[in-house]
């Protein structure tokens, strides 16, 4: 079997990462491609695990050599996929995982439109913040920012080629792993039954 190249996307405090991190757990062979960022490590992140952190500098010289399959501007800070890293994997007959926002997805399925694109959306605007502000990182200010952001970014849900709803994390979880089976007619983004949510999330 070919190797695939899954893309999933979600706006902050949807619970992508979580979710991410159960599916890579079920799916060993499932290899992620760790970003470029220009943004500093938090306290329990390791440069080359979770990032590989480079200056501004840096990643402007990376743009420049065309070395990303996508990068985009987010809070201020850039992130960049590797294309080199991408493309070894593959060929090495890897599936791998990406986890970008929806402008990096739009990129890399201009680039690669054989890819696979998920958006993972919460099941409401109050459960959104709600989990926001359980974190207990963010301001009052900087969560506002977040909520205004991910209206944004859930008006770009449909773009993806699925959609899976971040309402009880285990059915979440048994959706991303049937799309990766290749089983995820049921979670196709255009079903008619997500209209009045993707209306509630975006107004």
């Amino acid at each position: 079997m070919t190797a695939r190249l899954y893309v999933i996307s979600a706006p902050s405090g949807a619970g992508k990462t979580s979710l991410v991190k159960a599916l890579l757990a079920a799916r060993p062979e499932l290899v992620v491609s760790v970003s470029h960022t220009t943004r500093n490590p938090r306290p329990n992140e390791l440069d080359g695990r979770e990032y590989h952190f480079v200056s501004k500098a840096r990643f402007a010289e990376l743009v420049a050599a065309g070395a990303f399959l996508e990068h985009a501007s987010v809070f201020d800070n850039f992130y960049g996929t590797g294309r080199g890293q991408v493309q070894a994997q593959l060929a090495a007959g890897r599936n791998v995982l990406l986890e970008i926002d929806w402008q990096g997805a739009r990129q890399v399925r201009a680039a690669m439109p054989e890819c696979v694109s998920i958006f993972i959306l919460p099941p409401s605007r109050p459960e959104l913040e709600r989990r926001l502000r359980t974190r207990g990182t963010d301001s009052d200010e900087v969560i506002a920012r977040r909520l205004a952001d991910a209206a944004t970014d859930m008006s770009h849900a449909i773009e993806a080629d699925y959609i899976v709803v971040n309402d009880r994390f285990q059915d979440a979880l048994a959706a991303l792993q049937a799309v990766v089976a290749g089983r995820g007619d049921a979670f196709a983004a255009r079903r008619p039954a997500l209209a009045p949510l993707l209306a509630s999330l975006t107004a």
